[in-house]
């Protein structure tokens, strides 16, 4: 009877965060462990600085959980993996809509995937903000200025290899942990990151008096945790969505004072013909992406009935193909 009930052991989350434990990703880790205690867990938190490492050590073994960019994410749940797909989710509003929606318990079984024997589970979701594009030179305001560019991009993700090379610009394959450095070296002309990069990796370096953040959103940017459900009591990752979807209000409520606080003499928006125009070529590329089995067909439809319910007259609520 001694060994009738089984004693959890206690469980290694590899937390990615550019700031490592004085960022604000590991900062809302800290408090989702101190909750996971009421759910049976018992976390050892374990910080990194870079995702790639933190990525592979989930894979090795040495964590039972990993916190991580979604684009990065995606392999392990295509589903989830799909929110930051290019040009779905274009405003905080329809972010929050949609990450509410996947946390939902209707979508509990969609949050569990099997791959090679291990079940993997998306116990949360994080905003991390809108990502928008940073030039050097404020001139480089259209697209058709951007061709022949050099544009650092995040080599393991097939959707922005792609993007970079339907504008003509010259892609640069980066990580999370080197593409501002190369944008502030010099040794790229633009990148897309979101605000919450903008103070602690110094991209004001890489603007410097002649550089812009134009304000159109190219991708949503989120973060997953996802654990290997067998090392988690059951239901764990039920409780956990349920608490991620509780500390939404106060997450957007970072997000939007980091990016409040972009000087406005970087902010320059893009004509009302060029927004058009670049939705218009997002959305092709989504629909690719799609086909291609890159993103997920049932996320992309929720991304959209997101975006038509904010956005009621935006020329895509009246289209098929998504």
């Amino acid at each position: 009877m001694l060994f009738s009930t089984s004693v959890q052991a206690q469980q290694n989350v590899c937390i990615f965060d550019l700031l490592g434990r004085a960022g604000e990703s590991y900062k809302l880790m800290e408090e989702w462990a101190l909750a996971a205690k009421n759910w049976g867990g018992d976390i050892k938190l374990i910080a990194y600085q870079k995702e790639e490492q933190a990525d592979k050590d989930f894979k090795n073994g040495k964590c039972d959980a990993v916190a991580m960019t979604t684009m990065r994410s995606r392999e392990y749940n295509k589903f989830a993996g799909s929110i930051d797909a290019l040009g779905g989710v274009p405003s905080n509003d329809i972010s929050k809509r949609a990450i509410s929606y996947v946390l939902d318990e209707r979508n509990a079984k969609r949050m569990v995937s099997s791959i090679k024997g291990e079940k993997y589970e998306v116990a949360a979701i994080s905003p991390l903000g809108i990502a928008y594009i940073f030039v050097r030179d404020k001139n480089m305001n259209t697209i058709e200025k951007g061709i022949g560019k050099k544009f650092a991009y995040l080599h393991y993700d097939i959707a922005q290899k792609m993007a970079v090379e339907r504008v003509g610009a010259v892609g640069v394959p980066s990580d999370i942990s080197s593409f501002v450095r190369k944008f502030n070296n010099g040794e790229v002309d633009s990148i897309a990151a979101p605000g919450y990069a903008f103070k602690p990796l110094e991209i004001y370096k890489g603007l410097g008096n002649n550089g812009a953040m134009f304000t159109f959103p190219v991708v949503n940017v989120t973060g997953d945790l996802i654990i290997l459900q067998d090392k988690f009591p059951p239901d764990f990752g039920k409780n956990s969505r349920a608490w991620s979807l509780k500390q939404l209000p106060k997450t957007f409520n970072v997000i939007k004072r980091i990016e409040a606080e972009i000087p406005a003499k970087y902010k320059l928006n893009v004509s009302a013909e060029d927004k058009i125009r670049y939705q218009k070529l997002l959305r092709d590329g989504r629909i690719e992406l799609t086909q291609r089995g890159i993103y997920d067909p049932a996320m992309m439809r929720v991304l959209k009935k997101a975006r038509c319910t904010v956005e009621r007259t935006n020329f895509e609520c009246s289209l098929d193909g998504e």
